[in-house]
């Protein structure tokens, strides 16, 4: 493959559209960072035995250069960022197909600009034909097809089988123009024309980088892209590649398209937006409350009992008794108290203390009827509206009317579902009035500074009879423990066991 050859490419526009093309335009600033003469990477010819390797570098090299030039502190941060500029083919391993980077004494050589991505190539299967094929004419060691691509060009050869001779000429005159090269320059064309396709054509269970998301690709404004052969062939219906049709032109919009266009973004306009600092804060912000719930952030206390011989955790649950850290969650949110079941049994009773539990009741009852078998729903649908929304129902609940009048209509055709926007009006009332006071009941603040006091001490002897059970064990499989030394368990911690 030669530079001076016709590439098929997309047009500007497309290719500025290109989802890919910034990511692409920032790894090649590093890339001519790194061929800098005075602060790049040291490109070095090596000798071998009986031969000499052109214009190559050590991925040692690379790692270090990304973390002095780029203020990275981690290696391994550096060499992931190296392994993706690999996997785009802007520098590769002169002796592997698989396009990564190491951290070791591996020879890598740059990939030429003409061969970047960013010239957005579209290579057709015959253009890989020819490549292979070219290949093949070639009595090379370093040419030798791999085993993938001797069974892509077997199946290139059945599909192409009425154009191959066709093929085999180009491939031929290839192989001509190549042989007239000086040899140094012969063979660093010839690794990098292999790393190309080995970007565009990946060896079997390698990320192919060049696609794109086709979510992302139907949103450009020209879908239609015209292909061009690499090799200047020209493909018909046999050789698999889609038939592109000329875009039409586009004709100016109508007055009732202009209308909605602008009622479309006046409705942009008044929507609720916040700007990227409140969100950054209030995810960090979320983050910190919770950092103490996550085992993977802060080891657990009591530990894990799947990872450990330590079962202080299930004794702590058998006791039935909340800890600290779960009562102290129900302070987060209404959602926190709702999805515990003790925290759900407090907030019941708390409310039935001030005489309006109803609500609850309600949320809790339609939560249940929307888990319940499709043959069970009509009759539960009815049992719910008499107790709650019926006139002179005996736990009547305070809806709007426009709640009301919708639910009313949904109990005519009863379903999972039949509840929802009352269930969400009253959890929103619930939200804004119940539970701000529940969390400031002197109930939920003496049950938080009780856990507080009582869950150390609690874990504390549970934690100390499970050492002296398990010294007890070991001594008497040891055959070291007496008819005499018996294991006593005092009286309250057998009541919290």
């Amino acid at each position: 493959m030669a530079q001076g050859n016709n590439y098929g490419q997309t047009s500007n526009g497309v290719a500025d559209e290109s989802p890919n093309m910034l990511v692409y335009r920032k790894m090649e600033d590093v890339i001519a960072r790194m061929q800098d003469e005075k602060n790049g990477i040291p490109i070095r010819t090596v000798k071998s035995f009986l031969s000499k390797i052109p214009s190559v570098f050590s991925g040692s090299d690379i790692v270090q250069w990304l973390i002095k030039n780029l203020t990275i502190e981690d290696p391994v941060e550096a060499l992931h960022l190296g392994t993706l500029m690999a996997a785009h083919g802007y520098f590769f391993p002169i002796s592997d197909h698989v396009l990564t980077l190491k951290d070791d004494g591996t020879f890598y050589r740059f990939q030429t600009p003409y061969f970047w991505p960013s010239n957005c190539w579209e290579p057709e299967n015959t253009d890989y034909a020819v490549y292979l094929c070219k290949r093949t004419m070639q009595n090379k060691a370093r040419l030798e097809l791999a085993d993938y691509e001797a069974e892509s060009l077997a199946r290139l050869q059945r599909a192409f089988a009425r154009k191959w001779e066709f093929i085999f000429m180009q491939a031929e005159a290839q192989a001509k123009v190549d042989k007239k090269r000086d040899k140094i320059e012969r063979k660093i064309l010839d690794s990098q024309e292999r790393a190309f396709w080995d970007v565009h054509r990946p060896v079997p269970g390698c990320v192919n980088t060049t696609e794109v998301d086709i979510k992302k690709s139907s949103r450009m404004r020209n879908p239609h892209k015209t292909r061009k052969s690499v090799y200047g062939l020209q493909n018909d219906i046999r050789s698999h590649s889609p038939t592109h049709t000329p875009t039409p032109e586009t004709k100016p919009p109508t007055e009732d398209e202009l209308q909605q266009q602008i009622k479309y973004w006046q409705i942009q306009l008044d929507r609720h937006r916040l700007k990227m600092s409140k969100v950054a804060d209030s995810l960090l912000s979320y983050t910190e409350q919770y950092v103490e719930y996550d085992p993977f952030l802060a080891p657990p206390d009591p530990s894990n009992p799947w990872l450990s011989d330590d079962t202080t955790f299930w004794e702590l649950e058998a006791s039935k008794e909340p800890s600290q850290q779960r009562v102290k969650r129900w302070g987060f949110g209404m959602d926190e108290a709702l999805k515990d079941p003790v925290g759900r049994e407090q907030f019941l009773k708390f409310l039935e203390s001030e005489f309006s539990s109803e609500n609850l009741r309600f949320w809790l009852a339609v939560e249940d009827l929307k888990k319940r078998p499709i043959r069970e729903v009509p009759s539960r649908v009815q049992e719910i509206w008499q107790e709650f929304l019926a006139p002179g129902a005996p736990s009547a609940i305070n809806l709007d009317s426009k709640s009301y009048d919708k639910t009313t209509q949904n109990v005519k055709e009863p379903g999972r579902y039949t509840f929802e926007d009352a269930q969400e009006h009253i959890y929103k009332l619930m939200k804004s009035d119940s539970y701000p006071r529940f969390i400031r009941s002197s109930a939920y603040q003496e049950l938080l500074q009780a856990k507080k006091k009582s869950s150390v001490c609690q874990f504390k002897e549970i934690r100390n009879y499970n050492k002296e059970k398990n010294n007890a064990i070991r001594l008497k499989t040891q055959g070291g423990l007496s008819s005499s030394c018996k294991l006593e368990l005092p009286l309250e911690l057998s009541d919290i066991v």
